[in-house]
């Protein structure tokens, strides 16, 4: 399909990033010894991101978690609250611990940045602890708030992360990363019909998002533009097919993408698919969606 003819330049939302520091000492995924993430075992900020937001005309991003304790949210929203290109962000409460109410209230008073909430699913042993574990009167507190949620899961979350959804039809939802497609065991593998099914139920579910983020790390090795192209392809007209251009959102996952390719890179595999869509669904995608579902405004 051939790209069609923008008639202004798209404005853009990071709508999925990170920023830490190390020395904070709660970020259990970021171990030292382990050789695969020492490339982005140091301090990431504000300075390190700005150039490259510059150069890709991105002036506002999504901050979102990455360590499952309060204390790191304290850490984002001080950040936010200095920082004016962060416009909202993603923290982190124990969802199965009632006393999160009263962390919930306090942030509600003090920390309008807040927008969202991730537990790490992912990182959890039971498949189904979001069914299971959250207390009732922490996602009342949630939509008291108008909080919304960040699905991080893989392909065997769907199931349970359905009947979440489904108990909850007033809380937004966006699906983090395309739930993760295992793309370096191939489209045979078990994992890929969990996820296209996992996928379109979901879809069919108004509240629910989906972010086109965080797949050239899963994707593996791909030295180029085109090559993440082909690799992604797939991924992206599955997502585009059940979700349509109004319910996607682009996001980087830096720094955890420089694991997989550079920030600029990563744009140019998104604008390669994104713009084969007309320039009023590509705006969509690249802004517009995220500031509505976040409530960023203009």
């Amino acid at each position: 399909m051939n790209k069609p003819e923008s008639a202004a330049p798209l404005s853009r939302l990071d709508a999925h990033q990170h920023y830490w520091r190390v020395a904070r000492g709660d970020y259990r995924w970021l171990r030292a010894d382990d050789a695969a993430l020492e490339p982005i075992h140091r301090d990431f900020g504000p300075a390190d991101l700005a150039p490259l937001r510059a150069a890709q005309g991105i002036g506002t991003t999504v901050l979102v978690q990455a360590a499952d304790s309060s204390a790191e949210t304290d850490f984002l929203l001080d950040l936010a609250a200095h920082e004016a290109s962060v416009g909202a962000v993603v923290g982190w409460v124990d969802l199965a611990d009632e006393a999160s109410v009263a962390t919930l209230e306090r942030w509600g008073a003090t920390a309008p940045a807040l927008r969202s909430l991730r537990p790490m699913l992912q990182d959890l042993p039971e498949h189904d602890w979001i069914l299971q574990a959250p207390k009732p009167a922490v996602l009342a507190a949630m939509l008291h708030l108008g909080l919304r949620f960040d699905a991080l899961v893989k392909p065997w979350h769907l199931e349970a992360l359905l009947g979440f959804v489904r108990r909850h039809p007033a809380l937004p939802v966006v699906i983090d990363h395309a739930a993760k497609p295992q793309l370096r065991e191939g489209w045979s593998a078990p994992w890929a019909e969990a996820w296209r099914r996992g996928l379109a139920a979901l879809a069919r579910e108004p509240q629910v998002l989906c972010k086109f983020s965080g797949l050239l790390t899963e994707a593996g090795p791909t030295g180029s533009v085109d090559e993440g192209v082909a690799a992604l392809r797939p991924v992206w007209e599955t997502l585009l097919e059940h979700f349509g251009p109004q319910r996607l959102m682009w996001g980087s996952d830096w720094p955890v993408l420089t694991l997989a390719a550079p920030y600029e890179r990563w744009v140019a595999v998104a604008e390669a698919l994104i713009g084969e869509l007309p320039p009023a669904q590509q705006q969509a995608v690249w802004r517009d969606n995220a500031q509505r579902f976040y409530g960023i405004s203009a």
